[in-house]
This record gives structure tokens, sequence and C-alpha cells, in this order.
């Protein structure tokens, strides 16, 4: 039997289902920006559209089985509007928590899971209380629309967020004094089955994850339970289903054994915590950045775990492939073409696993990722950067 999957998006996240969903006889249907977007190019049904227009989201789910995403920038009347017609995964009173972060922080507040101590200011004198009561500097973050860096801004004394007030409520929090930060990514069925990776450390370059590490060397035992347990949490009490990917800061020190320009007052969630505790930064409901190590590095990868978990399929086994996987970002390229070094680096780097997006070239661009798996991090982060410089043209 046929089924279809119709998804909104035709970014690379759309592309890499292509694989997984062609071995288990699932067609996609793809709503893309442009005929030649990454998704576009790999997908017999792709149907250039809008999200924005009901009518284009329409279109692309008839005759399908079950809509869902590769980004959240949906509006919440057309989600609304699909819901009673097809089935949406993940569920439009989850995803909201993923579109707009004022209201992801009330909730997870509300629910219990560590968050950076916050709060919503829609005047100057609002935003200059919080730095009194919290400490300078702190993080702004605009609510919806923002990714990959995009809509941070860390605030200073002299800082007025002028531009951001005028267009209504900002979410601003204590600036976390983190020592590393980690990703937790699981997927979740929805008669409520869960799956979940390894934990994985995330390295940040302005502002857009340029490194993964799975699983994230060193956890304590703690760690991983405080970790697993907050994703797991926001996956039942959200309705979350598909993949979940949860990015945390970690603070691996207690409040005294930071230097004095560090210091952040403690929030009412680290009370009772020992000296490393997890605090949740951001949600996204679908396959993340996070967890592209999983197409070589796991058994099932989370590309396939979603197509499996929106169409309620039993889940498959996440075990480790290996002993530590690194994965990087291609960020640009001095080539005409992302490809044109592949066989170069093919030859150099036998190791790596080179996923190209078949996106055009423009500086800073995600044109595709690298996944190595070695006997340590240091390792297979050196032979995974090797390959990124050939493809990059610095060698």
């Amino acid at each position: 039997m046929d089924r279809v999957i119709a998804v909104i998006g035709g970014g690379q996240l759309a592309r890499m289902m292509v694989p997984p969903a062609v071995d288990l006889n699932i067609t996609l249907k793809t709503l893309v920006e442009a005929e030649d977007s990454s998704a576009a190019q790999v997908t017999a049904r792709a149907t250039v559209g809008d999200p924005n227009d009901l009518g284009d989201v329409l279109r692309l789910v008839e005759g399908a089985e079950v809509v869902t995403f590769e980004h959240e920038h949906i509006p919440q009347e057309v989600l609304a509007e699909l819901d009673t017609s097809i089935s949406v995964q993940p569920p439009p009173h989850a995803l909201l928590y993923a579109q707009d972060k004022l209201a992801m922080r009330r909730k997870l507040t509300e629910i219990g899971v560590p968050v950076p101590t916050w709060a919503q200011v829609t005047s100057h004198k609002q935003l200059r209380r919080f730095g009194q009561e919290v400490s300078w500097p702190f993080i702004a973050k605009t609510p919806v629309g923002g990714y990959d860096g995009k809509g941070v801004r860390v605030v200073n004394h002299n800082d007025s967020l002028d531009d951001w007030l005028e267009r209504g409520p900002v979410l601003v929090e204590e600036k976390v004094p983190f020592t590393r930060e980690l990703a937790v990514l699981l997927a979740r069925s929805p008669s409520g089955e869960i799956a979940r990776w390894p934990i994985a450390q995330t390295i940040q370059r302005d502002g857009v994850c340029a490194e993964v590490i799975a699983p994230a060397p060193l956890l304590s035992h703690s760690v991983q339970k405080q970790a697993y347990h907050a994703a797991e949490t926001i996956a039942h009490e959200l309705g979350v289903t598909g993949v979940l990917a949860v990015e945390m800061f970690l603070v691996e020190q207690s409040p005294s054994d930071l230097s004095a320009s560090d210091q952040v007052p403690p929030a009412k969630n680290r009370k009772g915590r020992g000296s490393a505790s997890v605090f949740v930064n951001e949600l996204a409901m679908r396959p993340h950045n996070s967890g592209h190590w999983t197409i070589n590095g796991s058994q099932t990868s989370q590309f396939e775990q979603h197509l499996r978990a929106v169409l309620d399929l039993p889940l498959g086994p996440t075990d480790l492939r290996g002993r530590v996987w690194v994965m990087k970002n291609l960020l640009g390229t001095t080539y005409d073409h992302a490809a044109a070094a592949l066989p170069a680096a093919l030859k150099q780097v036998p190791s790596a696993h080179i996923h190209l997006y078949g996106k055009s070239v423009r500086p800073g661009r995600k044109l595709g990722h690298v996944n190595v798996e070695a006997a340590c991090a240091e390792e297979a982060a050196r032979q995974a950067q090797r390959a990124i410089d050939i493809l990059f043209g610095e060698q």
C-alpha cells in the first residue's frame, strides 16, 4: 500500500526525508518555495506554493494521509483549517510552542521544566527593571520568526531595543553561564510511543550550529537523567508528535564557583539542583540540525523516525552505530557549486559521509554536512574538518 505524506517546506530537511520514504514505500508531496529548491530536486510530487496561503496548502494535502512540516512558519489559522480535514502531525496546539517563544516559556514554566529566568517586556521601564533584577547583560529574543541566531540580541545597559519594542512584546531572559550546549532528540508517535537518541553536544558559531558530537562526551548520569526527563516531559505535556529537538544549556558549576562578572541570581527552578543542571533554550518539532549525524550513526535516522512517527508506525531502534560521531556543517564555499570539490574530499577523507543539499552558493549558507565516526571525538572532528575544508576550498 502506497502511503502519502504531505510535507510543508522545500529545504534540506524535506530533501533528507526522501531516501527513507522510498525504503518504506511512502510517497512524499512537498510544498516548496521554488522549482529548484533543495527538496524539489529530489521529490517527484513537488508543488511551488506559499505556506501562508490556505489554497496552496489545501491543494498540497489532497490525497495525503497526514501532513507534517520541515519548518514552523505556518500560520495557526492555516493549521486550524487543515486540522478539520487531515491528520496534522505535530498537531497545531503543540506546534504553537515551537512558533512562539513567549508561549513556550510560559508553558515550560507551568509544567515545571527548567528554563532561564525570563520575562515579557513591552516598555523601556520593564527592560531596565529586568536588567536590575537579573543582572546585565541579558538576552532578548523576538517571540516569533527567529532562527540560526537571528532575532537574538545580547542587551547591555545602554541598549534600548526600540526597533523591537515598537513591534510588540519581547522575550528577555538571563544570560545563562553555560559550559556546554546539549541537544536531546526524541520521537513520539500519536499513540504515545517514544524513542530517544543519545544526547548530543552542539557547538555554535555566530549563532549557527557548526558542529555536533554524539554522544556528548563525559555527561554524568545525573545530567543525562535531567535532560531526558525534561525532553520527555515536554513531549508528553505538549502533545508533540514526530521528531522533537530540545536544545539545552548545561551549567556545570555552582554559583559560588563563578566569577563575579558571571554571577546570575539563581532562578527558582535551580533550587535543589546539584553542581550540574540543564536549562531548556529552544524547541523544534521536526528533524533538526543536531540530529543529522543519525543518518549514518544510528540504526534509525531522525528522518525515517519522523516518517514512522507521524504515520503512527512502530518506532525504530536508536542504538549507536560505531563509537563517536561528529557532524560538521558546510557553511558556504569558495566554489561555484558545493559539489565541485566532492571527488577530492571523498578521496582524501574516505571516512567522511558527505551530504550535499543542492543549494546555490552564498556566503555562510548551509550547503551540506559531513558525518565522521572514530574512536574519539577529537579524531572524528579532525577528519570531518578536513573534509569541510576541502569542500569549502581551503585545501
